[in-house]
């Protein structure tokens, strides 16, 4: 079955062995009634030497988890803690995913270590109440939120499997009964904030220093240094930092960022109730639940430092406090840096100094925030030169436009035939729920094909953003 791996492209790996013995469980997944091949992410297996795999084959490995060759021979599931909406939880863990393999993806992609992780698996023992399973709606919108935030430049997990399982679920945000998946994402890593806040709660001092060299050696692939526990923080606060002004520039609302839900390497994943918000709308929120918008559009930033100060708590049994204080106080001005860079990137502008950079992207902030422009319209018309007082009238424009001027566009910024379109690529709950009815009412997949296929074109016309792994967006 397994002849067909590309043996020169993928290097099955277990460096998960080595913290196995505390951070994780062996499961078995689920035994599903059906196993129906929905979405297959060939971009993103391309990388990992996993795309010449036929269907069956494909099912075999991602519907019914036979593993994968010389790869771990049991699913784990992760142990870990967090913080739900500033409540400290002691009861986490996967409850319906479990870790199903590891492998390096190939050099010319980065050849970082990457994780074949599920989502609707089945039960572990960290379920709790739950079912272990996965909605068909669920594992859609998550396929249209990670092409989507590739696309944008997000640092983000890549959906890489769908399966519709043949069972009937009954969830109280959707109409019941409905139909369930089991989904797989590609990862690079999924050792998260709680996972350290885990072991604090335990006291296993050992093990935070045996998960510190893990993290450093095998995800963040840097130098240890004198004190590794601040090589590690000060790492995941420049990741963490990128990580929001991503979401700010991409116009995304997580809607769940627990402590749980922020991974050491600064990769976003996990897609609940995410949303795009329309307009640069401060208080925007995207779940029913975030009553006093903890998690809203303009608090993702801070909602993200404060879980990263978490991670600092966890390791005081390994550093200084003062020292992880000092490394945390960097985190506001790293954010805006990483804001300002990604908003000229998204705009394919470059400026001579970081002072003209910021005078810029503070008045086009200020007009996006007191208008109804959309965000995917701004950066559309504005990357094209369309940006005049007939388009966009009153002082707060004419004062991002006067600050544009000491701006150059990088070259071939227009190059793609994409910024000929009429209109931008959008992702709003609208269109999330035009494509979900179709699948939903007569099986009907094209226009979800038809959006990936758009979002992957306007990915390819943005470009790398600098300083990211390619394999982040799939090239």
């Amino acid at each position: 079955m397994d002849e067909a791996l590309k043996t020169d492209i993928f290097h099955p790996e277990r460096a998960i062995d080595s913290i196995a013995d505390f951070i994780a469980d062996p499961v078995q997944a689920a035994e599903f009634p059906q196993t129906i091949l929905r979405f297959r992410n060939d971009r993103a297996a391309r990388t990992v030497g996993l795309d010449s795999l036929d269907d069956a084959q494909w099912i075999a490995h991602f519907g019914r988890f036979n593993p994968l060759p010389d790869a771990q021979p049991a699913p784990l599931a992760l142990r870990y803690h967090g913080h739900q909406f500033r409540a400290y939880n002691p009861d986490l863990g996967d409850g319906r995913g479990f870790l199903f393999a590891q492998m390096r993806e190939a050099a010319s992609s980065g050849g970082r270590l990457l994780d074949l992780g599920t989502k609707g698996s089945g039960l572990t023992p960290w379920s709790r109440t739950a079912d272990g399973r996965l909605t068909l709606k669920g594992g859609v919108r998550e396929i249209l939120a990670t092409e989507m935030l590739e696309a944008l430049g997000v640092t983000t997990s890549r959906t890489f499997s769908i399966i519709e399982t043949g069972e009937d679920l009954v969830r109280g945000d959707e109409p019941s009964p409905t139909r369930s998946a089991v989904m797989v994402r590609l990862s690079h890593g999924h050792i998260r904030i709680g996972s350290f806040q885990r072991l604090a709660y335990h006291d296993q001092t050992e093990e935070i220093a045996r998960l510190i060299d893990y993290c450093l050696r095998h995800l963040l692939t840097l130098e240890p240094g004198e004190v590794p526990a601040l090589t590690l923080l000060n790492a995941v606060v420049e990741r963490t930092a990128d990580l929001a002004a991503s979401y700010m520039v991409a116009g995304f609302v997580h809607g769940v960022l627990n402590s749980d839900n922020i991974a050491i390497t600064g990769e976003s994943f996990d897609y609940g109730p995410w949303r795009f918000t329309p307009r640069w709308e401060p208080g925007f929120t995207a779940a029913y639940f975030d009553q006093t918008g903890l998690y809203a559009f303009a608090r993702q930033a801070e909602a993200i430092h404060w879980d990263v100060a978490q991670l600092a708590q966890s390791l005081v049994s390994h550093a200084e406090a003062e020292a992880l204080v000092d490394i945390l106080r960097r985190y506001p001005a790293m954010y805006e840096a990483r804001l300002i860079e990604r908003f000229l990137w998204r705009l394919g502008l470059t400026a001579p100094d970081g002072d003209t950079a910021r005078t810029f992207v503070i008045a086009a902030v200020e007009a996006l925030r007191g208008s109804d422009v959309l965000i995917d319209r701004f950066f559309f018309d504005w990357r094209r030169g369309d940006h005049d007082e007939a388009r966009y009238p009153g002082a707060v424009w004419e004062k991002a436009r006067s600050a544009l001027g000491a701006l150059s566009q990088q070259p071939g910024a227009l190059d793609h035939p994409y910024w000929q379109s009429d209109s931008p690529c959008s992702m709003h709950i609208d269109e999330v729920e035009a494509i979900w009815a179709p699948i939903a009412e007569r099986d009907d997949w094209s226009a979800l094909h038809s959006k990936v296929e758009a979002i992957r074109a306007m990915g390819q016309a943005h470009g790398s953003v600098p300083g990211q792994p390619r394999a982040s967006r799939g090239e």
